[in-house]
């Protein structure tokens, strides 16, 4: 079974390892989706794979240091690529919730990145 949790962050970035004629080289923002998808069996006695609010309290600490804020100035994200982003989240939820299989990250309603680790 899969079942994935979705959040949403507002945060502003720049490219800096891009040319400067990159629009993507000045700072600007974006409205950030990350869909954490987990796996595993369906537990007979809760009927979870994992709990929602549980994949929801794994990921309120980076959520807070993600919203709001520029992501060059978080330590792992000075060059915060949507790729990038999804590898330090993984980093960082997998150990919390080691049923996860998947981290998207979306730059805008259509761009994203998957990482599986």
């Amino acid at each position: 079974m899969r079942i994935t949790q979705g959040f949403t962050f507002e945060a502003a970035h720049f490219l800096p390892r891009v040319p400067q004629t990159h629009r993507c080289f000045r700072m600007h923002g974006h409205s950030y989706r990350v869909d954490l998808t987990l796996e595993g069996e369906v537990d007979t006695a809760t009927g979870f794979v994992v709990d929602f609010f549980d994949v929801e309290a794994a990921f309120a600490p980076l959520l807070a240091q993600l919203d709001h804020h520029c992501l060059n100035d978080i330590e792992g994200l000075e060059n915060p690529t949507a790729e990038l982003i999804a590898v330090w989240i993984w980093e960082r939820v997998r150990p919390r919730l080691p049923q996860l299989a998947q981290v998207r990250v979306y730059e805008t309603p259509l761009s994203f990145a998957d990482y599986s680790g």
